[in-house]
C-alpha cells in the first residue's frame, strides 16, 4: 500500500496532504522517458561502434573475400595480357611477315580507351581503385582480343591463299638465265647513257638480241600495254603486269608484245620480245618490281631460278657496271 504524504501547515495548523501538479507530472514523465531514450542511444552507440554483431562479421568476412577476388582476378588478368601481347607480337612479326602483309597498327588495337571516364560510377565505392583498375583491364582485353581474333581470321584466309599468292610474286629472271653476263646494270645510282649525269636506276637492264623472248616472272594480268609514248618517259614498248598482294612488274624498251591488255599470265609466259624503243642506247630489256606502289630491288625476287652461287655472281656483275642502257 502506497504511504501518503503529508506537510503541516502553519497558516491552518493542519497536516495538508502533499500532491503533484498535472504540468509536474508532466514534466517528470518526460523527463524520465528522455533520460531513458538518451541512455538507449548511448548504448546503441557503444554496441555499433566497440562491439561487432555476428552479422556485421560475416560482411567483414564476405567483403574481405571479395577484395581477395578482385586481386587474383586482376593477376589473372595481367596473365591473360602478357599472352595476349605475345600473340599481337607473333602476329605483327611472324605470320603477317610470312604472309607479306601489314600488321595492324598500335592505334588500332589500342582505339576506343582514353577520352571520357567510363567507370566515373565506380569512384564511390570502397576499394574504387581495385575495382576500376580491374574493370578497365577487363574491358582492354576484350577489345584487343576481339581485333586479335578478326586479325587471325584474316591470316587464316591469307594461309589458304598462300599457294595463289607464291604463284603469283614475281620470282624468276625475266630472260631466260643462260649467261649472267645478260645482267647489264643493277639497281642503284648509275650514270645515264645519253644525259651523262648520276641518276637513280629503279630497275635492273638485261642485255640481249632484238627478239629475244621476255617472260612473266609471275602469275597476274596485264595491267598496260604502251606504246613508244609511254606513260613513263624513256620506257617505250613497255608491258606491266598486275600481280595482285601489291606486286607489280614493268617490261620496257620491248620490239613487240605477246599479250593484250587484261589478258591472264602465268610465270613464264611469253609477254613480249627484246627490243631497243624508248630512249634505250641499246638492245636490252629494263626490269623493274614494285611492290605496294614502291619500286624495289629486283635482285631480291630472283630466288626460283638461281642458286646462291649465281645470285652472288649476278650482284657482283650488275654493281660493277657503272651506266645504264637507258
Amino acid at each position: 500500500m502506497v504511504k501518503k504524504k503529508y506537510r503541516f501547515n502553519p497558516d491552518t495548523l493542519n497536516y495538508e496532504r502533499i500532491g503533484f501538479s498535472i504540468r509536474e507530472k508532466t514534466t517528470k514523465i518526460l523527463a524520465y522517458f528522455s533520460s531513458s531514450l538518451a541512455f538507449s542511444l548511448l548504448l546503441v552507440v557503444i554496441v555499433i561502434y566497440f562491439y561487432e554483431t555476428p552479422r556485421t562479421k560475416a560482411l567483414i568476412r564476405e567483403n574481405q573475400e571479395l577484395l581477395s577476388q578482385y586481386e587474383l582476378l586482376l593477376k589473372d588478368l595481367e596473365k591473360v595480357e602478357n599472352v595476349l601481347t605475345d600473340l599481337q607480337q607473333r602476329d605483327d612479326n611472324i605470320y603477317r611477315v610470312i604472309f607479306e602483309t601489314d600488321p595492324i597498327p598500335s592505334s588500332v588495337r589500342k582505339a576506343g580507351f582514353g577520352g571520357t571516364n567510363k567507370y566515373s560510377h565506380l569512384e564511390n565505392l570502397s576499394n574504387s581503385a581495385l575495382v576500376i583498375e580491374t574493370s578497365r583491364k577487363l574491358d582492354i582485353i576484350a577489345k584487343e582480343a576481339y581485333i586479335q581474333s578478326k586479325s587471325f581470321d584474316e591470316v587464316m584466309k591469307l594461309a589458304l591463299n598462300k599457294e595463289e599468292m607464291l604463284a603469283s610474286i614475281p620470282a624468276i629472271q625475266p630472260l631466260t638465265n643462260r649467261d649472267l653476263k645478260r645482267t647489264a646494270s643493277g639497281w642503284g645510282y648509275r650514270i645515264h647513257p645519253i644525259y651523262k649525269v648520276r641518276k637513280m636506276h629503279w630497275g635492273m637492264d638485261f642485255t640481249a638480241p632484238v627478239g629475244t623472248p621476255v617472260f612473266a616472272t609471275g602469275n597476274g594480268k596485264v595491267a598496260e600495254i604502251s606504246g613508244t609514248r609511254s606513260t613513263r618517259a624513256g620506257l617505250g614498248m613497255a608491258v606491266t603486269i598486275d600481280h595482285g598482294y601489291g606486286y607489280e612488274t614493268v617490261y620496257a624498251h620491248l620490239s613487240g608484245f605477246n599479250v593484250s591488255q587484261g589478258q591472264g599470265v602465268k610465270r613464264g609466259d611469253v609477254i613480249g620480245y627484246v627490243g631497243n624503243s624508248g630512249a634505250s642506247t641499246a638492245p636490252h630489256l629494263h626490269y623493274e618490281v614494285l611492290k605496294d606502289g614502291q619500286r624495289v630491288n629486283p635482285a631480291f625476287y630472283y630466288f626460283m631460278d638461281l642458286t646462291p652461287d649465281e645470285f652472288d655472281r649476278m650482284i657482283a656483275i650488275s654493281s660493277n657496271i657503272g651506266q645504264t642502257l637507258d
